[in-house]
């Protein structure tokens, strides 16, 4: 046990799944009767009838991207919580601005398991950087931490140089923060001539955490890892001694879906990532698509976890971009691919190469399967209001980056 965090790390992940699967029913039919917002969108969906990832996968996805607008019409959550004023510990403002609940569960948003794979435990003294101020990732890693029987000094953003002497004064054994932040904490304490010699391991988020990054800590004798977080899902993947991927969190079900779409895609595609959380009952979000682009990893982790691993951030879903004045958005590719069922992959181009906008839509066709290209050419007229020409390439020719619209126009 002591490798873990807990049993549910190293479940068979049958087993897994067959609980993920029972637990989906109830979670949906508690959004239902307690989120005025997916009342209104889960009206037709009967919850016992989702038995299987295939049904589930029938539910429409929300998208962050959609929650600014969601929240002004419904404030203040667009009514996606379950919760109220007096229930709710706390309320938050992320850029956008979105607004987020926190419970009153202990570990609200599931840090404790991504700290404990990144190696801090119980008596650790954590020095907390991220942001105590309208958005809540200070309080998501206290919260996490405490959990997990450390104490937390919060120590926030800015201030570099009063950083350093706390760290001196108090001698924490671990960071919680963006990576970008910590390099200048010690880059600063060189600067000063002072060794931060107690810190021995760090938990980042919110940025790339390149391997260039991760070594330059181990030089320093500072093991880092990510995790992969939001404000409105907790912990969706973090990083284990493994470092192949980041695993899945075991209090959400994940799809990775095609981008416009609630489509899940074959394992190893690219995709959006799309998230639903299993137990919250503050802010049930079920099938909440996060905008950020990832695909599944083969196999488990050599660290023992058995649950899914993606490869981790690997770009952003919102490809939508404009053409000759007009919106082009990956939801419109998705449905002109759905009138052309020998169609399996696309990819639609956006170029000027020749001193004006130019669509090509570049169509992967099922083995020994032909397309009418100038009936996809009608579809995209169609379906866009725009022109566009039609490639047809063989299986596995168009590249797994989870683009479906790649806008290469450049501008001099």
């Amino acid at each position: 046990m002591a490798d873990f965090f807990d049993t549910l790390e190293t479940r068979d992940p049958a087993v897994r799944e067959r609980a993920q699967l029972a637990r989906l029913p109830r979670q949906i039919a508690y959004a239902k009767a307690n989120a005025p917002a997916f009342a209104r969108l889960l009206a037709d969906i009967e919850p016992d009838a989702i038995a299987s990832r295939e049904a589930f996968a029938q539910i429409p996805v929300t998208r962050k991207s959609e929650l600014i607008e969601l929240q002004k019409a419904e404030r203040p959550f667009g009514g996606f919580a379950a919760t109220r004023w007096g229930d709710a510990r706390r309320v938050f403002a992320s850029p956008g601005p979105i607004c987020e609940p926190e419970g009153r569960a202990p570990d609200y948003w599931r840090l404790a398991r991504a700290l404990y794979a990144a190696g801090f435990r119980r008596g650790d003294l954590v020095h907390n950087c991220f942001s105590y101020h309208f958005t809540p990732a200070g309080s998501m890693l206290e919260t996490g931490a405490h959990a997990l029987g450390c104490t937390v000094f919060a120590g926030g953003v800015g201030q570099t140089e009063q950083q350093v002497q706390a760290m001196v004064d108090l001698k924490p054994d671990g960071y919680v923060g963006t990576p970008s932040f910590l390099k200048i904490i010690l880059d600063k304490a060189d600067e000063l001539g002072v060794a931060l010699t107690s810190l021995r391991k760090a938990l980042v988020s919110a940025e790339p955490f390149p391997t260039s990054q991760r070594d330059a800590l181990s030089a320093r004798g500072i093991a880092g890892y990510q995790v992969y977080a939001s404000a409105d899902l907790g912990t969706i993947a973090y990083e284990s001694a493994a470092r192949q991927g980041l695993i899945v969190d075991e209090g959400v079900l994940i799809e990775i879906v095609r981008p416009g779409t609630g489509d899940p895609v074959p394992a190893g595609e690219v995709g959006e990532v799309v998230v639903t959380l299993l137990e919250n009952v503050d802010y049930p979000l079920i099938r909440f698509g996060t905008g950020d682009l990832s695909a599944i990893l083969p196999g488990a982790s050599p660290c023992g976890r058995t649950n899914l691993r993606i490869k981790g951030w690997m770009g952003r879903a919102d490809q939508t971009t404009k053409v000759k004045g007009m919106f082009v958005h990956p939801s419109q590719v998705a449905t002109i691919v759905k009138r052309h069922p020998e169609i399996v992959r696309c990819r639609l181009v956006v170029d000027n190469s020749e001193g004006a906008d130019r669509m090509t839509l570049h169509v992967e066709l099922a083995s020994h399967q032909s397309t009418r290209t100038e009936a996809v050419a009608a579809s995209i007229r169609d379906i866009t209001k725009l022109r566009g020409d039609v490639v047809a390439h063989p299986p596995g020719e168009l590249p797994n980056d989870g683009k479906v619209i790649d806008d290469c126009r450049k501008y001099s």
